[in-house]
């Protein structure tokens, strides 16, 4: 098990200025595919106390990842699976108690990003195209280490290409509220 801050700001952004960015950046052809598969209880536990528990698939690789809201950022509890692991819980559910959740939950809900990312300024920029239940998004996260340094080189990144900031909602609460 392996702790980390999360800092990020984020925006949704057009289909076409994701497509711009990706040329801009020479990323067209370092796009990745990762599935998050979203857990929760029966009673939705999780949901309303602002938690994230998910399962992350890259290729073949598998990390279960906890994220809690701090005051700066989230903090992240991450603990890599094997496949067999991982499918077992993506199938049966788990017992959260192995990152530190008092609970029995679910796979509830599922969401596939294709990303792809730069280093940029003081931290690393990603351009994120969204598909779940039917539904297509785009956006703009930048992760850093200082956030206030970072949230100043975001709204400069947002008017050098013009870009109107429009709030983003997290991924898991997008692939919650529009799962079947």
């Amino acid at each position: 098990m392996y702790l980390n801050k999360e800092i990020e700001f984020k925006t949704f952004i057009s289909e076409e200025t994701y497509h711009e960015l990706v040329k801009e950046f020479g990323l067209e052809n370092n796009i990745f595919e990762q599935i998050n598969h979203y857990f929760d209880t029966e009673d939705t536990k999780l949901l309303k106390e602002k938690t994230v528990l998910r399962i992350r698939q890259k290729g073949s690789n598998y990390k279960l990842t906890k994220k809690t809201r701090a005051d700066v950022g989230a903090d992240e509890t991450h603990i890599l699976l094997s496949k067999d692991k991982a499918l077992d819980y993506l199938a049966n559910g788990l017992d959260a108690r192995i990152i530190d959740l008092p609970y029995f939950v679910k796979k509830v809900a599922e969401l596939t990003t294709y990303r792809c990312s730069a280093p940029y300024k003081s931290g690393t920029i990603f351009f994120d195209k969204s598909v779940y239940y039917g539904k297509v998004d785009y956006e703009i996260e930048f992760e850093v280490d200082d956030v206030k340094q970072g949230l100043k080189e975001f709204k400069h990144f947002l008017e050098k290409h013009n870009i109107t900031y429009v709030e983003s909602i997290r991924k898991s609460k997008r692939a919650f509220d529009n799962r079947k």
